[in-house]
This record gives C-alpha cells, structure tokens and sequence, in this order.
C-alpha cells in the first residue's frame, strides 16, 4: 500500500495525460490548495482507521484538528525539524497574500496555516509522502489532543 500511496500524483498523472510539471514553479497558493486537501485526507484516513463510527462524530474529530489555529499550532511543534527547503516552502506559503481569511482564525494563525499547507501540498507533490507523514505524526504526538478520542 505504501508504494501505491507514495506515487498516487504520479498514478494520477499518468491516468489523466497530464504533464509532468516542476513543482517548484507553483504559487505558494497552489501549493496550499493541495496541501489542505492532502492534510485533510491524512486526517480523515488516521480517524476512519481508527475504527467504525458515526461520520458526525469522524467529522467534529477532523475539525479539530483540520482548521486554521490546529495548523498553526502543528507547524509551531514541528518547526524546529524543518530542513533548510522546507522552511524555505512554508515562508513563501506564509507571506503569500492570499485574498481570503478563515472566519474563525486570527491572521497570524491563518498565515501559518497556510505556511502548513504549502508545505503539506509541496511534499506530496514530490512525491515525500514519507516525510509528510513523518511530519504530521509529530505535530500530532506534540499536540494536546488525539485523535482516538
């Protein structure tokens, strides 16, 4: 499963024709419209393979941790284990001027989530599921919730 999941973008690519692209040369935006969807789907998948149980109940779960101060705080637990490129990622996610705001974040908490999520959309899109896992485990084991409750 691991290989399947690892290279789902290439899967996806090869399925639809689509071109292979330099993911360096997307916008910090593009990168965290990815990342919120990927983020989202780790999420979903870690409480679903928790076990059966009401999708009202998986989706307060999921809002817990899937919104913009969640984020923030993950990236603040796993800052410090960033290389060089990934912070370098999360910055220009962080900076990007974006035209929307969540309505329940402040703005630092939403410039840092999407720093997040640039970060998260970077990493599948080369294909690093390893490493955004890696990353997203220890935000979550530094965190004062879990995800089994």
């Amino acid at each position: 499963m691991e290989e399947g999941v690892k290279d789902m973008m290439g899967e996806i690519r090869q399925a639809f024709g689509l071109p292979e692209v330099d993911v360096r040369t997307y916008s910090p935006l593009v990168l965290a419209y990815m990342g919120d969807g990927i983020y989202e789907l780790v999420i979903r998948s870690l409480l679903v393979g928790g076990g059966n149980a009401q999708a009202g109940r998986l989706h307060k779960k999921a809002s817990r941790l899937v919104n913009a101060g969640a984020q923030a705080a993950m990236l603040e637990r796993i800052r410090g284990e960033l290389t060089e490129e990934e912070l370098h990622v999360f910055k220009r996610g962080r900076n990007a001027n974006s035209p929307t705001m969540a309505k329940h974040a402040t703005v630092s908490d939403y410039r840092r989530a999407t720093g997040f999520e640039a970060l998260m959309g970077y990493l599948y899109l080369t294909g690093n599921m390893k490493r955004l896992t890696e990353l997203i485990k220890l935000g979550l084991e530094e965190l004062p919730w879990d995800t089994k409750k």
